[in-house]
């Protein structure tokens, strides 16, 4: 059951970047980095068609949902099982910015990437020194977008997952909202 360990250092990950956007006291009154409070204005669960899907390479049959909570949420996270190799596409949406990414000490491997018009931000957890799951964090006006590649671990690891999570960022860029 390895999915379930992907999905949960997937999870972690958004607790530390959650956490990071906790800010400092100003006057004894607390304040915050990042949009904390609200909802995301893309919701990757529902807003990514079948069509845009399957054009990056997934099955929009294998639908898994991370977290997609009723009402008002900083996070929205689904992922979908690729068709040619063993890994899932996993595109979460956040009110938490890059800027907080870049800041978290649990994030290393960081290298900028240009997605269209978009300074991404390659990174991993220091937690996965074989890099079975490489992101690709997005800018957005709401927060941002990470779009991650997720080896299945019972399989033999052949092809590289930062490309893989390149590639269909540059894929999905069009689809995601500035």
């Amino acid at each position: 059951m390895r999915i379930a360990v992907v999905l949960r250092a997937i999870v972690a990950a958004v607790g530390v970047v959650v956490v990071v956007g906790c800010g400092s006291t100003v006057d004894g009154a607390p304040t915050t980095t990042g949009m904390e409070t609200g909802d995301v204005a893309f919701n990757p669960c529902t807003d990514l068609s079948g069509e845009v899907l399957t054009a990056t390479g997934v099955d929009p049959n294998t639908k898994h949902v991370t977290t997609d909570p009723a009402g008002a949420s900083a996070w929205r996270i689904c992922s979908w099982d690729a068709i040619s190799l063993p890994y899932m596409l996993v595109v979460a949406s956040s009110t938490h910015t890059v800027d907080e990414l870049r800041s978290n000490p649990k994030e290393t491997g960081l290298r900028d990437v240009t997605i269209g018009t978009r300074t991404g931000v390659v990174h991993h957890d220091v937690t996965d020194p074989e890099v079975e799951v490489c992101r690709v964090a997005l800018p957005a006006q709401q927060g941002m977008f990470v779009i991650s590649a997720a080896w299945r671990a019972s399989q033999p690891i052949t092809a590289d997952r930062c490309d893989l999570a390149v590639k269909h960022a540059r894929d999905l860029n069009d689809h995601l909202p500035k």
